[in-house]
């Protein structure tokens, strides 16, 4: 029987990384998912909801939050005593902080989930990495932290401030270009991916239907350029900032 493809998607208990886990484990027989969550509960349920929908793959749960480096730790442990190999990681996980007690807390939270925590747990699983056929790493970033983006009036996303948000994903770009750099030599793909504007709870479950109201869409589409990446169509545009649709997004 042929080895399976295994996958470690973060933030997976919800949005697009619970889309992302079932698209990919029902893609085919041969792919793994294991669903990175913060928490192991909420992770549970989530992977007993897909299984239910009987992907042809298979998925399993993994406590992991990519702000505490202990968990990073015995995750790459976990990987590594149970597949020896990692052959994607989807760094998925990614928070809009709320209510922080003040502006220096908020940049500072957000800038760890969002980029610091991508960075670490990417470093930590390179071995895993390195053993893989066809190593390939996708990071979830934003339009709006395109720097070109933010500079045009003309843009859609002009009159959000998002501070903290964009900047976190201006530099997980740069992450990714440096990624890209670091890595290809030795056959890993990167890239940076947009997920669009979708509904999520990235803002909070009770944002939902605002983010329905103003346009936006399932986060299944997310999902499906994932899978795209995944399945080998974007190979070409390795090192790039990708979108949905065969779009690519300006730095």
């Amino acid at each position: 029987m042929a080895a399976k493809r295994i996958i470690l998607i973060t933030g997976a208990n919800s949005g697009i990384g619970y889309d992302a886990s079932y698209s990919v484990a029902a893609a085919s027989p041969s792919n793994h998912v294991i669903m990175g969550c913060r928490s192991l509960a909420k992770g549970a349920k989530a992977l007993e909801e897909l299984q239910e929908r009987k992907p042809a793959g298979t998925l399993s749960v993994l406590e992991l939050d990519v702000t505490n480096d202990d968990t990073i730790k015995a995750a790459a442990e976990k990987i590594s005593a149970d597949f020896g190999v990692l052959d994607a990681l989807v760094n998925n996980a990614g928070v809009v902080v709320r209510g922080s007690r003040d502006r220096r807390a908020e940049l500072l939270d957000t800038l760890n989930t969002n980029t610091v925590g991508p960075f670490v747990l990417t470093e930590a699983l390179l071995p895993l990495l390195r053993k893989s056929k066809d190593p390939r790493i996708i990071n979830v970033s934003s339009a709006i932290g395109s720097i070109s983006i933010r500079l045009d009036p003309s843009h859609a996303s002009y009159d959000l401030p998002a501070e903290a948000y964009r900047m976190s994903k201006a530099a997980l770009n740069m992450a990714t270009a440096c990624m890209h750099a670091a890595y290809s030599p030795w056959g890993a793909r990167v890239w940076a991916y947009c997920p669009g504007y979708v509904v999520t709870n990235l803002t909070g479950e009770g944002d939902r239907q605002r983010r329905r109201d103003s346009g936006a869409e399932s986060s299944e589409t997310s999902a499906a350029g994932i899978l795209e990446i995944l399945g080998g169509q974007r190979d070409g545009e390795a090192g790039s900032f990708l979108h949905r649709r065969g779009q690519q997004l300006p730095w």
